[in-house]
């Protein structure tokens, strides 16, 4: 069981409760546990809430309630600890996970091991297939960490419902390599004190989601522990993305847990931050009070609740920053009072612009505690203001450190130009002179250097169309973005152009999947002088009636305009729906907090600079499906060098007695560069997995390494590891090579070396394609990449005898079946056609395989068919049969299997199930049709698995046959039976 009551019973004992506590408290802990009607989120979160605080039970009626303490959270060594080795857990079906870990009898965490030479992705997905309903979902009700592992890949770490690709690597003393990985970090995690830690302050219930934390997260919140023990304040930075809300929350709970007295106020200095926190925290089920204004705020320190709040730092400054000195002053005279220890948290906290406020906070707020959270290091500029109030680094996680840890994505920079000329110069000179006839030369001399900035130059109405139709060109042709699963973001220089850009994307194959975002919420103030004609007016009427027309079908809600529902409904549908909204064009707002995972391009078209722009650009670093490898920056600016710098600032200013630039470096990677760099190192890949392959490394020497004897089924399921690693590298290959494969010369390459390029990927798309058909696999590409057969048309492969595969998702032995056994060896690759052992070597393993894969289904006619095909083989080798001859032989046997056997049948044997029966009843026609007739008769709905329906089966059979093996040998093939 995962709650063992004799071992929980005997550790309350000891604790000092009764017995009739002890029962009460068993009994409702197995009632949560154990309860049908609640899904394995909902119970385990009820169960983790009593693990934590305790069940509360009453004796009898007249007596108060206790909490019965299931664990003794503060004395860890005072728990019973056990390990428990290969339980067998009676589910739906029986399974055994191989180590589950106990305290006071309760299961906690459960760890699957797999040899060296196996996956640890294997282990991970036992663990996930367990926890279905079909095998046994209920034992998973206590568990808090779900571990997986070998001794050559080392440990990950998940929780219940985690999703493989989250599974999670440990991180600590990397520079001890006394052990395996996996010993050392299983006795990091799983040491007593560690273990209970991780259970009571590191586990988060998010939105249905439950999570626990990265390393970084965690030793982040250790090494804030002893500050806010002394109530010192500092600064942790952690970059974008890491998860810097879960360490915000985290701590928050840790803090509130442990210091009675303790008050948290989180500050945001923007909207859409503040209403991401508070609804981060609601998620974790921490209820967070909003603060209505300046004045609220204010008030709610002086109460004595509540004991969390969040609000925006301008806030303040009640009546708006540009007030805000005039507020300052009115103030000073003011004494703000504080009930209890104020713990301050600020969000982005290295904002220049919010540096006098958060100055302000700490001269009103002299007995808080400042702790500061940001995602970028601190300026030179920023840097005293910011450390005057925060203090000294608590923690850092940096870029650097996120990219290689693969908690965020690397990022490559491109630049465009798009080039704009005047093309009649006298033309705009004899418009301008008509239309300004009326004013001095002064007045034409302002007008002309309104209209002469390069803001109004790059907003030209044709310079955005070339943009649009290249952003248009990329959702055509970039892999990620014309799948459903990528989506991207425009940045404008500002809301006129956002809304030109939005308008353009409406005459584009985008039209109905594009939105904007701005701050700007359409009042008919905006437009009341409108008719003086002027050209400013001109775009705020241009802005307000593109608004208008988007906000036209959309309905008010409850404290939110119109505007604010259009902004939610397009990031829910960005963030939820890839597919149905695929850009977003914004102009200062969702460039900080924003998190899309599918976001993959940011297309810039402002100038931006230092940490605006490097937030701005972290917002394609998310990590989302497996084809998303970068976060990609389009560049129409020409901001190269402030893309560089946006890092390279900050180390050139940061505290060098703390920081190395190489600790700090975010390297924008150039694009043409990082896919050279990706193409290269997928050859090398590939090169070193056929690197043991013998000279001269032909067809026969490729089977041999990959296959093995492909007649020895052991010999193939030997070499499966190294067989799955061809495939992936080659299918890698291919996507490095199609990236880039139209500009390989822009890439450096000679002409010779693009040839030898072009000659590798060919090769090992032919080795691939040789080993798959020899081992009996599969023959379609789609099995690894959907899309990897229009990349091969394209780049690689076009000449029409050369296509790979011309029958769609067709089986060999389909195609031998319906278009005869000569089309079925054109489909092949002209290296196997080139050889007659190759191709009968490929026929038979197609042929072998079809056997073992259906062997239960028939296992009387599927035996006689192997035996057929052994003789073949063992003609074919000894030159018994000509080529020809055994071609006819080998496609007869085809045939019979197709059809499912080798004799003429009784007209009343019809059916696939039938005909199973009649084989495997010794070919006895009535014998068949009684024992169809009585499973027909006794089958109940969905009884596979019912093990009373199943009984019922086995029963009517019996009735038939009355020897008890032959009805166990025949229920096996009955259950194989769609037609059952």
């Amino acid at each position: 069981s995962n709650i063992e009551e004799g071992e929980l019973k005997k550790y309350l004992v000891k604790q000092g409760y009764n017995d009739i506590l002890i029962g009460k408290a068993i009994h409702g802990l197995k009632t949560v546990a154990n309860d049908s009607n609640d899904a394995l989120y909902e119970k385990n979160k009820k169960v983790y809430e009593l693990l934590i605080a305790g069940i509360n039970v009453q004796e009898e009626p007249s007596k108060p309630s206790e909490t019965v303490k299931l664990f003794d959270w503060e004395n860890f060594e005072n728990n019973d600890f056990a390990i428990a080795e290969e339980v067998t857990y009676q589910g739906n079906h029986e399974k055994r996970p191989d180590v589950v870990l106990y305290v006071n009898g309760i299961a906690l965490v459960v760890l699957e091991l797999k040899r060296g030479s196996v996956d640890i992705g294997e282990g991970i997905r036992q663990n996930i297939t367990n926890q279905q309903d079909r095998f046994i979902k209920d034992f998973f009700s206590t568990m808090q960490l779900i571990l997986a592992g070998n001794e050559s890949e080392g440990l990950r770490y998940g929780t219940i419902l985690t999703p493989e690709k989250f599974y999670l690597k440990w991180k600590e003393d990397i520079n001890d390599n006394s052990r395996l990985p996996l010993y050392k970090y299983l006795n990091k995690i799983c040491s007593k004190e560690r273990l209970m830690e991780l259970i009571r302050d590191f586990v988060l219930f998010d939105a249905g989601v439950k999570k626990l934390p990265r390393p970084h997260q965690y030793f982040g919140i250790k090494r804030a522990q002893p500050f806010i023990d002394r109530k010192e304040s500092g600064i942790i930075w952690h970059t974008q993305g890491s998860g810097k809300s879960i360490v915000m929350v985290l701590l928050a709970k840790w803090i509130l847990a442990n210091y009675h007295n303790a008050r948290i106020c989180i500050i945001t200095d923007r909207t859409e931050l503040d209403k991401q926190i508070r609804d981060v925290f609601d998620n974790a089920g921490e209820k967070i009070y909003r603060a209505k204004s300046g004045g609220d705020l204010m008030e709610k320190f002086a109460a004595t609740s509540p004991r969390l709040m969040c609000s925006l730092v301008h806030k303040m400054g009640e009546r708006g920053e540009k007030e805000f000195e005039e507020y300052m002053r009115d103030l000073k005279e003011k004494d703000i009072k504080i009930h209890g220890d104020l713990f301050v948290f600020v969000d982005e906290c290295h904002r220049t612009q919010s540096g006098k406020l958060h100055s302000f906070m700490k001269e009103k707020l002299k007995k808080a505690t400042f702790i500061g959270f940001t995602g970028t290091p601190l300026l030179k500029k920023d840097k005293k203001t910011s450390q005057d109030v925060f203090g000294s680094y608590i923690h850092t996680y940096k870029f650097n450190e996120a990219v290689h840890d693969e908690i965020v994505k690397d990022l490559v920079y491109e630049a465009r130009d798009v080039d704009q000329e005047i093309t009649s110069q006298p033309k705009i000179d004899a418009w301008f002179e008509k239309k300004t006839a009326s004013l001095n030369e002064y007045q034409k001399s302002l007008l002309k250097k309104k209209w002469a900035t390069m803001q109004n130059v790059l907003s030209s109405k044709d310079r955005l169309q070339k943009i649009v139709n290249d952003i248009e060109f990329d959702f055509g042709v970039k892999e990620r973005l014309s799948s459903q699963r990528g989506n991207a973001m425009l940045v404008a220089k500002s809301i006129y152009d956002a809304c030109r850009y939005y308008e353009l994307f409406q005459s584009s194959s985008l039209r109905g999947k594009v939105a904007v975002v701005t701050s700007y919420n359409p009042s008919t103030r905006d437009i009341v002088t409108e008719d003086n004609g002027e050209a400013t007016e001109t775009q705020k009427e241009s802005i307000y009636n593109t608004y208008d027309r988007i906000l036209k079908d959309v309905n008010e809600q409850a404290g939110k305009s119109k505007a604010e529902v259009y902004e939610d409904w397009a990031k829910e549908k960005f963030i939820k729906e890839p597919a149905n909204m695929k850009l977003l064009i914004v102009r200062d707002k969702l460039l900080t907090g924003f998190d899309a995972p599918s976001c993959s391009y940011l297309y810039i078209d402002k100038s931006m600079k230092d940490q605006g722009l490097f937030q701005a650009i972290c917002r394609v670093n998310r990590l989302d499906t497996d084809d998303k490898e970068f976060g990609y920056i389009v560049d129409y600016m020409d901001l190269l060098d402030e893309v560089n710098g946006a890092i390279s600032v900050y180390t050139s200013e940061l505290d060098t007695e703390n920081f190395t630039k190489e600790e700090c470096q975010v390297l924008m990677k150039d694009r043409l560069k990082a896919a050279k760099k990706r193409l290269e190192d997928a050859l090398e890949k590939v090169a070193l997995i056929c690197e043991n392959v013998l000279p001269p490394k032909g067809t026969e020497e490729y089977i041999n390494y990959f296959c093995g004897n492909t007649e020895i089924e052991s010999d193939l399921k030997e070499r499966e590891g190294k067989r799955m690693k061809l495939y992936q590298a080659v299918v890698s290959l291919v996507r490095a090579y199609a990236n880039i494969a139209g500009e390989l010369t822009e890439a450096g390459y000679t002409k010779q070396e693009i040839e030898r390029i072009d000659e590798e990927v060919e090769e090992y798309i032919k080795v691939r394609e040789i080993v798959k058909s020899a081992s009996g696999e599969k023959l379609d590409l789609k099995t690894f990449e959907a899309d990897m057969q229009g990349l091969l048309d394209k780049y690689v492969n076009a000449k029409p005898a050369e296509v790979v595969q011309s029958f769609e998702d067709m089986t060999l032995l389909d195609i031998v079946v319906t278009y005869g056994i000569h089309d079925a060896i054109n489909s092949l690759s002209s290296v196997i056609r080139s050889s007659n052992p190759a191709i009968a070597e490929t026929l038979e393993n197609n042929v072998r395989a079809k056997i073992i894969k259906d062997h239960l289904i028939d296992p009387k006619f599927y035996s006689e068919m192997s035996k057929v095909l052994d003789q073949l083989v063992k003609e074919r080798k000894e030159n018994a049969l000509e080529y020809e001859a055994y071609l006819e032989k080998i496609r007869k046997l085809i045939d019979d299997i197709k059809r499912g056997t080798a004799d003429v049948l009784p007209p009343s044997i019809k059916t696939h199930a039938l005909r199973a029966l009649y084989n495997n009843l010794g070919k006895n026609e009535q014998l068949a049709l009684d024992v169809n007739e009585a499973i027909l008769d006794s089958r109940r709905a969905d009884w596979r698995g019912n093990l009373a329906a199943e009984n019922e089966i086995k029963k009517a059979i019996y009735s038939i046959i009355n020897r008890v093996e032959e009805v166990n040998s025949l229920f096996e093939i009955v259950k194989e039976q769609k037609e059952y």
